[in-house]
């Protein structure tokens, strides 16, 4: 069985962009392990505007979400899915077209639709929620549940995967997601709550769920004569390296306890709580212990700068150097589309990057066919030479598209990701 979670909603109708991708922001790094973005407003201005925030939402967040939107054609439907959404729920109450329902499901599958039924107003048993999944919608998102024995009996028999929608954190949010086919509980009440803590109390009860757990019992690590551990610190994304701090038990175990990075300040003498009067916290994403358990790697979401100076990272201060030819493929692409950015802003005379910036999308767009062409022509020699210096040719011309397009390489990995 899957473990279950914890999927808060936001609601975005009639909200602020800002607000709502501050909001996602601050649950992916708090525990939460999705999220449920909605706004089934059916003008396009206002579907627009809430794909393009949640297409923000998915360049700053590292957690699934699904998407709630009004869809009337195939067309909604896919743009809600391209900004990365996981899933896409349609209100039973708007239900669109049977024909364009079809085509949904047969391009997309069942695993990428659920259907919203608010069960106090359209109670429906699990024949009806049944009639939907053979429909081709994979899940069910119920609201205002009434845990009787006849919602269990439609639990209990659907074909569905169930998230129940619950506006406040009930008692028996235990019950809830005992049932083996409610997959997950979504909530606001946790916009001030603290995630984790209610991840433990469902984890003393039984009920499997995603929690920082060491596997490692902490009496296994070998301790500085002072009783502490070094902690290498890394961003998880770039794996650029942060910081050197110290934990003792406590803090390590207060480290799993709360997702955030808690240390020993070996000159205060007392537990630091990273960021807590900065605001500059270090999110935990994963804790690996070397091959003599003697030091510890966390790799973290950092908010803010790392050092007390201001600089992203303590280690700014250069030593000794040696010139050497990068060729790290994350940093050689990233740099070389950093340089086409700086391009763009601030063009430069005789740069080609230039001409073809100046020339516009048509002329971005040709460079990209022929140069594609030519490595298909290149592929097709037994000698692999030619084909190399075509596919660099290639990728140059498409991160220039990617800059006239407005996309990066976080946008294109996630995608890349979104597909496995």
């Amino acid at each position: 069985m899957s473990q279950k979670k914890i999927i808060p909603f936001i609601n975005a109708e009639n909200e602020y962009p800002a607000n709502v991708i501050k909001l996602a922001e601050r649950y992916s790094c708090e525990g939460a392990d999705a999220l449920f973005l909605y706004n089934y407003t059916g003008d396009d201005s206002s579907r627009e505007e809430f794909l393009s925030t949640a297409r923000q939402i998915e360049k700053e967040i590292d957690i699934p979400f699904i998407i709630g939107i009004y869809i009337e054609r195939f067309e909604d439907a896919k743009k809600a899915l391209y900004t990365g959404a996981e899933q896409v729920v349609i209100r039973k109450a708007l239900l669109p077209e049977e024909k364009v329902l079809e085509e949904i499901t047969e391009r997309f599958g069942r695993d990428k639709l659920a259907i919203e039924v608010d069960m106090k107003a359209d109670f429906q048993s699990a024949d009806q929620l049944n009639a939907f999944y053979d429909k081709g919608i994979g899940s069910a998102v119920l609201k205002h549940i009434d845990t009787t024995a006849s919602f269990e009996q439609t639990i209990d028999n659907t074909k569905m995967r169930v998230m129940v929608r619950d506006g406040l954190i009930r008692n028996d949010l235990g019950d809830i997601l005992s049932y083996e086919n409610v997959v997950a509980v979504s909530t606001n009440y946790f916009e001030e709550k603290d995630i984790y803590k209610a991840k433990k109390a469902l984890k003393d009860r039984g009920i499997d769920v995603a929690l920082f757990e060491s596997l490692i019992d902490f009496s296994d690590f070998k301790l500085l004569d002072n009783g502490l551990i070094p902690v290498v610190v890394q961003d998880y994304r770039t794996s650029e390296v942060l910081m050197v701090a110290y934990m003792n038990q406590e803090s390590y175990e207060k480290t799993l306890e709360t997702g955030r990075m808690t240390y020993y300040s070996r000159s205060r003498q007392e537990l630091w709580l990273k960021g807590e009067t900065s605001g500059h916290f270090q999110y935990v994403k994963s804790l690996m212990l070397d091959c003599d358990n003697d030091t510890i790697l966390a790799k973290v979401r950092q908010v803010g700068a790392a050092c007390h100076t201001g600089h992203r990272s303590c280690f700014f201060q250069e030593l000794a150097k040696k010139d050497y030819v990068e060729t790290n493929p994350l940093h050689v692409l990233m740099e070389d589309y950093d340089v086409i950015l700086e391009r763009k802003a601030h063009p430069k005379e005789g740069s080609y990057t230039n001409y073809l910036f100046d020339k516009g999308i048509d002329k971005i767009l040709k460079k990209c066919g022929e140069e594609a062409t030519e490595i298909v022509i290149a592929a097709k020699n037994p000698d692999a030479e030619e084909l190399k210096y075509e596919i660099a040719d290639f990728l140059y011309h498409m991160m220039v598209l990617m800059v006239e397009c407005g996309l990066d390489w976080n946008d294109i990995t996630k995608e890349l990701v979104n597909r496995r």
